[in-house]
């Protein structure tokens, strides 16, 4: 399937793209000082894909003749490679295991519809053949949502959206677009750039994720303070189920009892297939810059975001880091760029005379899109407010160094992984006043569960969207495990030290990267066994048979 793009079966991102530390003189010792990580050691190589034990496809003879009639012989796939590749996302257990070559379960076939009328006959035969069906837009998931069940015994089909990858058409009064489910985030922005239009949605992950990806997800990009989170966005879209399709219409608002639109955002597989949407588009911004800025500390920064969330200025983004990521940020840059011209000794001497505590500072990143006019509105806002809160601007320069890199600190992980250590993430989100508090518990928590390990371990956090009674915040956590003990479960204590603050401490199990199967120990916590059992039934009703992604999104012991 060549004209499908693919991440690499065993990593982040494509071939030849990786996390390089020589040019930045600061990040060895760095790494060394605070998990205990030698740079000097060489890196393990990269797997081989023919040292895998891949199991064999279980596909039935008259289903896999009956996709052949369907979608045609080029886009029926059961080689090893395709099944592999379709089988794990992103996430750090997902690399950790495709690594080790541990595959309990593999897909049986991988099928690349080219239409909607394809993914219906797909889906129905699926049903009707009793086998499980998975949605796979660009396997980025970080979650567990694109996993087969390691018991499941029935034929399973990934099915691939690669193929539909579409704007369809363009409805420039409304400001909508509608756009096939299998768009990658660069592929629809180009589109939409071609007659100066974008969407806007920037997640870490854009690169490599599609729009039907986001919307299974309840995705958020970088530039949601303008643009707003995908529910926000999706306005209106069309989802394959056994023998029907829903199509929610792209209306600006409606009074029609409980949103269908609201279930199926996020529903990560379990309704259906998402095939195309309508969504929010705006004409291209007449300027655009990304200015960074420098905190006294992390509580001053939150300050800062929380009055500029609540003032008539309009930012596209709304990003501070607290003091481990400003250092962290501080070490990962080049030897000589503009961000060390900006923040360097002759500066950190000045605040130093100043009464700062350099190991505070906290570096912030704010965006503005727009006309001259607006912006100059907006910044004159903004620079009044961190001002207030004792920031000092520190220019564009650092803002498009951020800017130009933003997409690629997922390949840090592969870097750490191939010295033997793990780095992941974890996000949430909470009201204005609960965030100091969920803050400086996830932290302790976290630093608790190293000790408890016995293990040299890192924690760092961002604010990264603001809203009108809250944020999110966006922690980063890295360790080398202990030898002689699974480093998963490892892992485990350190992720569910992280996850259980944050429904311990007013936040939600995750603000933008799903359920799947990681983040289902906290859904009951989360939204409430009243609330859990509506999800219950709201399965059960539209997939009795558990054909739809089964083992997802809801726990176990609570589906059936």
């Amino acid at each position: 399937m060549n004209e499908v793009q693919h991440q690499k079966w065993w990593g982040w991102g494509v071939e030849g793209i990786a996390f390089n530390h020589t040019d930045k003189p600061g990040f060895a010792p760095f790494v060394k000082d605070k998990i205990g990580l030698d740079l000097s050691e060489p890196a393990a190589e990269v797997p081989k894909f023919e040292d895998l034990d891949v199991p064999a496809s279980r596909l039935p003879e008259d289903v896999g003749q009956a996709l052949h009639e369907i979608l045609g012989d080029h886009h029926v796939n059961t080689t090893d490679y395709d099944r592999v590749l379709h089988t794990y996302g992103k996430g750090l257990r997902d690399l950790v295991m495709i690594r080790a070559g541990i595959l309990p379960r593999v897909p049986d076939v991988v099928v690349y519809p080219a239409n909607e009328a394809e993914v219906q006959a797909v889906v129905d035969l699926a049903v009707t053949a009793d086998a499980v069906l998975i949605p796979f837009g660009g396997g980025s998931n970080i979650s567990g949502s694109l996993t087969p069940q390691a018991q499941e015994g029935r034929p399973i089909i990934s099915l691939d959206l690669g193929r539909l990858n579409r704007v369809l058409e363009i409805d420039e009064q409304a400001g909508l677009a509608r756009v096939q489910a299998g768009a990658l985030g660069p592929d629809l922005e180009e589109q939409l750039g071609r007659t100066g239009w974008t969407m806007g949605h920037q997640p870490d992950s854009f690169r490599h994720s599609t729009l039907g990806g986001w919307i299974a997800t309840r995705s958020s990009g970088m530039q949601s303070d303008k643009y707003g989170d995908i529910a926000d966005i999706t306005r209106g879209l069309r989802m394959v189920q056994p023998g029907k399709v829903v199509v929610v219409r792209p209306l600006p608002s409606t009074s029609t009892g409980p949103s269908v639109r609201e279930m199926i955002l996020g529903s990560e597989g379990r309704l259906g297939v998402i095939t195309e949407a309508w969504v929010h588009v705006h004409r291209l911004p007449e300027n655009r810059d990304v200015i960074a800025y420098l905190f006294p500390n992390f509580s001053a920064g939150l300050a800062a975001m929380e009055e500029i969330a609540n003032s008539d200025a309009e930012p596209t983004i709304t990003r501070v880091s607290d003091a481990p990521e400003t250092a962290f940020s501080l070490q990962t840059r080049k030897a000589s760029t503009s961000l060390s011209s900006k923040i360097g000794e002759g500066l950190f001497e000045v605040l130093r005379r100043r009464g700062w505590d350099l190991d505070k500072v906290c570096i912030s990143y704010i965006g503005y899109e727009g006309t001259t006019a607006h912006m100059r509105y907006t910044k004159g806002i903004v620079g009044k407010i961190v001002g207030k809160h004792g920031a000092i601007k520190l220019g564009k320069g650092p803002g498009a160094m951020y800017d130009a890199k933003k997409f690629d600190t997922p390949y840090l992980r592969d870097f750490l992984l191939d010295r033997g250590a793990l780095g992941d993430v974890s996000d949430t989100a909470a009201p204005w006043s609960k965030l100091g508090e969920l803050y400086v518990n996830t932290m302790r928590n976290a630093y608790t569960a190293y000790e408890e390990l016995g293990v040299k371990g890192y924690v760092m956090c961002h604010l990264s969207h603001s809203y009108h009674s809250g944020a999110c915040l966006y922690f980063t956590f890295a360790f080398r495990p202990k030898e002689g003990l699974d480093p998963l479960i490892q892992y485990d204590l350190v992720k569910s030290a992280i996850q259980q603050s944050f429904v311990d401490y007013h936040g939600t199990l995750s603000h933008h990267h799903g359920v799947g199967i990681d983040h289902q120990p906290w859904l009951e916590q989360d939204i409430g066994e009243a609330g859990t059992d509506m999800l219950v039934g709201l399965l059960r009703a539209n997939d009795p048979s558990r054909n739809l992604n089964p083992g997802t999104l809801i726990p176990p012991e609570r589906e059936w």
